[in-house]
């Protein structure tokens, strides 16, 4: 049964938008994000960076920066970068991680530079968060120059993306997956590599580029898993934390017993996989 408190969050939840939604969500788990999911999402980094050709010479924009990472390696090629996002607590998060280097409050979809003001922008796994990801990439295209190039990274689908295949079987099986929450565009869809190609060229890029990225996700315990998604992710975790108190716990102990066969000499590796997704404006 859901208590009363548990029923006016729900009520909240289905008056929210999904950007409120999202925002309200980074705002709370930027510490929970940092301690379970930084050794993973910088995985792709390097990858994402050299998509775009980030060197000395690069003016480089980090769109969703999160906790920084990407624009901290950015600057470690030498490039001039500049992080932004929406969330002030990132933004926060970001500044005391990386000190020498600039961030600053900004949406995705609503750019706050001139037209043409850098030679590359990234978004590492920032796209599936949007609630208009499709002007996120017009933004995108409109502050590069012409020549410049985007790159993002999403997540593959939850067969290779094995972690998101784990937690969201665990609800389907012992909890609910329609829970009241913001409708938002599907978490997947650009896992599709024809779909993201597709939608940057509709944004008035050339050339896309996609490559797959092979990754593990390295954690302490089979139980961490379960505590990743729902004190570190947003969108995942919403849904988790949407629960009621004895599915939640049965979810809990059915991720977290899926999760024992990835267990390598007392360390859990799970599988994960990401594409990285670039295009150049023309």
């Amino acid at each position: 049964m859901l208590s009363i408190r548990s029923m006016a969050e729900n009520r909240s939840r289905i008056s929210e938008t999904f950007r409120e939604f999202e925002h309200g969500g980074w705002q709370r788990v930027a510490g929970g994000y940092h301690d379970y999911f930084s050794s993973l999402t910088g995985q792709t980094i390097s990858p994402l960076l050299d998509a775009v050709g980030a060197d000395r010479s690069t003016n480089l924009l980090d769109i969703a920066t999160g906790p920084g990472y990407a624009a901290a390696a950015a600057a470690q090629r030498g490039a001039q970068v500049i992080g932004v996002d929406f969330s002030a607590v990132m933004v926060e998060k970001a500044s005391q991680l990386y000190p020498g280097l600039s961030f600053q409050e900004a949406d995705a979809q609503a750019l706050p530079f001139a037209s043409g003001s850098f030679d590359a922008a990234i978004m590492n796994f920032g796209l599936l968060h949007l609630d208009k990801p499709e002007q996120a990439l017009r933004e995108a295209y409109r502050v590069l120059r012409p020549g410049g190039r985007f790159g993002f990274t999403v997540w593959a689908q939850p067969d290779k993306a094995v972690a998101f295949g784990l937690v969201l079987r665990g609800i389907e099986e012992h909890g609910n997956p329609n829970v009241p929450l913001p409708p938002g565009p599907p978490f997947f869809r650009f896992s599709d590599p024809a779909e993201s190609g597709q939608t940057l060229v509709q944004a008035g890029f050339v050339s896309p580029a996609i490559d797959i990225v092979s990754m593990s996700w390295q954690l302490a315990s089979p139980a961490d898993l379960f505590k990743a998604f729902y004190q570190g992710t947003p969108r995942t975790g919403g849904l988790l934390r949407a629960q009621t108190s004895e599915d939640l716990a049965n979810i809990e102990a059915a991720v977290t017993r899926a999760a024992q066969k990835y267990v390598q000499n007392d360390v859990l590796q799970i599988p994960m996989a990401a594409l990285v997704v670039s295009a150049i404006r023309d």
